[in-house]
């Protein structure tokens, strides 16, 4: 079993930078992908990137690419996702998730544990 807790969000204007952490128990966190999400009001849950357990391989939505990045750092079991140039669009609850997988995934499916969210806010 692998709990996840996110921290980093709030509010910050357009153009904005910001900082998500997930903090993941256990002692495998090198094992497992790891992404993040997002989900906004009225829509679906989306995917926004995703990281291989070593750190090496890395995907992203194509509406976030350029601005955002995904990090890890396995001494620490947590997983980062800096986004620069926050647009109100980008407004959304941010989960992360850990997948039992070795080939990083933007299918929400395959991922086996969710972190409970951490609001972000772009005003214009």
């Amino acid at each position: 079993q692998v709990q996840l807790v996110e921290s980093g969000g709030g509010l910050v204007q357009a153009g904005g930078s910001l900082r998500l952490a997930c903090a993941a128990s256990g002692r495998t966190f090198s094992s497992y992908v790891m992404g993040w999400f997002h989900q906004a009001p009225g829509k679906e849950r989306e995917f926004v990137a995703t990281i291989s357990g070593s750190g090496g391989n890395t995907y992203y939505a194509d509406s976030v690419k350029g601005r955002f990045t995904i990090s890890r750092d396995n001494a620490k079991n947590t997983v980062y996702l800096q986004m620069n140039s926050l647009k109100p669009e980008d407004t959304a609850v941010y989960y992360c998730a850990a997948a039992r997988r070795s080939v990083p995934t933007a299918t929400m499916r395959l991922y086996d544990y969710w972190g409970q969210g951490t609001q972000v806010t772009v005003s214009s």
